[in-house]
């Protein structure tokens, strides 16, 4: 796995309003918010693929992560 996605995992975090804009979206849209994480990454210099985050996210053991994948489990 590319240790982009994790750098940008926490770049996410940091940023407790750009973690719940996020987890909005993909309430609403998840492949949107897929994309958006994507863009994000390319922004910061971080470039990683869709596979890449859902990997990662797919193997994130805290509470928040896995009721975002909960509820977002359609699009990812």
């Amino acid at each position: 796995m590319s240790s982009n996605v994790v750098e940008l995992y926490k770049r996410i975090q940091a940023d407790p309003e750009h973690t719940q804009a996020l987890f909005r979206q993909a309430l609403q849209d998840p492949q949107g918010a897929l994309q958006a994480i994507c863009d994000f990454g390319e922004d910061l210099g971080l470039p990683v693929t869709a596979e890449e985050v859902k990997a990662h996210l797919s193997k994130m053991d805290d509470a928040d992560t896995k009721q975002w994948l909960i509820k977002a489990r359609g699009g990812l």
